[in-house]
């Protein structure tokens, strides 16, 4: 059952599907943590695996980057897959300074500067983008008994990486706002229309604030921590 960006057959995703942007995270997911691993998909070398881990079923999908790639997949894996769960695993830059790089955020909620879900409401309402709080509440659990440097609260999913406006990220911080990345009000927006449960996890890439970051390769293999919350998920 092949769409315009999956190509895996009927049936290949299992019902729960973790979902980096970076599909070489996926496949750096696939082989380290899972077993049984098949590759399912191959569309525009966007990878999609699936495996067991602990004897459960889950996939692996990747979303490519912003609120229209990670629409799209998702999309497609609930209305032509069947898919009941996705879990965002990626990056956030941190905004408060007690919010450290390589501490994982799990986003309650995500405010954003997408018109996505507005346009879902007719155009001129603001929509709550909001997690699925069982999933929520299972991940808080298994980052505290890893004992995992955790914060939950609200992020700010960007439609520009490079937002020129400066005074942003201080209305943000103002607000509340712990990180900001680029998709997690896209997944949540799709959830909502189509029922099913959603919920992101990252981990904080680099810092708005100090300037200190991760490295391209670290950002791709070093954030093993996220992955072992979601992966309790299934």
């Amino acid at each position: 059952m092949a769409t315009p960006h999956i190509n895996a057959p009927e049936g290949a995703f299992a019902d729960t599907v973790l979902m980096p942007g970076d599909p070489l995270r996926a496949k750096h997911i696939a082989d380290t943590f899972l077993t049984d691993v098949q590759l399912i998909s191959t569309v525009r070398n966007m990878y999609g695996y699936t495996g067991t881990y602990k004897g459960k079923k889950v996939s692996v999908q990747g979303s490519g980057m912003g609120v229209p790639s990670m629409s799209i997949y998702a999309t497609e894996l609930v209305k032509f897959y069947g898919v009941k769960n996705i879990i965002r695993i990626g990056s956030c830059g941190a905004l408060p300074l007690d919010v450290k790089v390589r501490d994982v955020v799990i986003a309650m909620g995500a405010s954003t500067d997408s018109m996505v879900n507005r346009n879902r409401l007719g155009g001129n309402l603001d929509f709550a983008a909001l997690a699925d709080y069982g999933l929520l509440e299972k991940a808080v659990q298994a980052a505290r008994a890893k004992q995992i440097p955790t914060h939950v609260g609200n992020v700010f999913t960007s439609d520009l990486f490079y937002n020129p406006d400066p005074t942003l990220f201080d209305r943000l911080e103002k607000y509340g706002v712990l990180g900001v990345e680029m998709e997690g009000a896209g997944l949540y927006g799709v959830a909502a229309e189509f029922g099913i449960k959603s919920l992101a996890i990252m981990t904080v890439s680099d810092h708005i604030r100090t300037g200190e970051a991760l490295s391209a390769e670290l950002r791709q293999t070093s954030f093993n921590d996220m992955v072992e919350i979601a992966l309790e998920l299934i």
